[in-house]
């Protein structure tokens, strides 16, 4: 018998409903879509100008250049940009995972992502479902998130008092998983030959057995 998940949109009977849908973008929403690359836009548009009406712009060059490798070459903080720069990745593709496999209201309303924050594993989104859409939409497409998120997983939970948040981790790495092999000193080779420490260690025993007068 197949596996037959109505929640799931590829098994929607209504196959053309979606195309009435009519998506809503507004100036506010294109806004919170792309905070973070209008912040960092901003940001660093500031700190140039300042650079080269102080330096010039050839030594501008230089300390932005100077600045991008110092924070790149401590690992503390070239961890903390990576990571933010995978929940703004995380974001955006959870966004348009929602448009593809139709996780969005009627009406074309998506679903909101509210804050999305790095986690030991990978990122962790809390959602703001709107009516129409819920917890089990988002379990029955937990493979397209994982894929669509480059993760190795995806899981989904709900809030314990208010249904409509929706919290999705993203996992990226296990941290339990040995990082490397430590080789096994049993299973050497009967060919090879031991070290002179431990041949001499081996060969005292015997030799004072032998020379025991009893």
């Amino acid at each position: 018998m197949p596996n037959y998940n109505a929640r799931n949109h590829r098994n929607n009977p209504y196959a053309f409903d979606g195309i009435a849908g009519r998506f809503h973008h507004t100036m506010a929403g294109a806004l919170w879509r792309w905070r973070t690359e209008l912040v960092i836009v901003g940001a660093a548009g500031t700190w140039a100008v300042w650079l080269v009406r102080h330096l010039g712009p050839v030594w501008a060059a230089v300390a932005g250049l100077a600045a991008i490798a110092a924070v790149m070459a401590m690992p503390s903080t070239r961890r903390a940009v990576l990571s933010r720069a995978w929940c703004v990745i995380s974001r955006h593709r959870l966004q348009r995972l929602c448009f593809e496999t139709r996780l969005h209201t009627r009406s074309g309303r998506l679903p909101l992502i509210l804050r999305i924050h790095p986690t030991k594993v990978g990122e962790r989104a809390h959602i703001w479902c709107r009516a129409g859409i819920c917890l089990e939409d988002f379990e029955a497409h937990k493979g397209e998130i994982r894929a669509a998120c480059y993760a190795r997983d995806a899981r989904v939970t709900r809030n314990t008092r208010w249904s409509q948040l929706v919290t999705i981790d993203i996992i990226r790495h296990d941290p339990l998983s040995a990082g490397h092999r430590v080789p096994s000193q049993i299973t050497k080779s009967p060919a090879e030959p031991l070290p002179a420490a431990e041949l001499a260690a081996a060969s005292a025993p015997a030799t004072g057995a032998q020379s025991d007068p009893a």
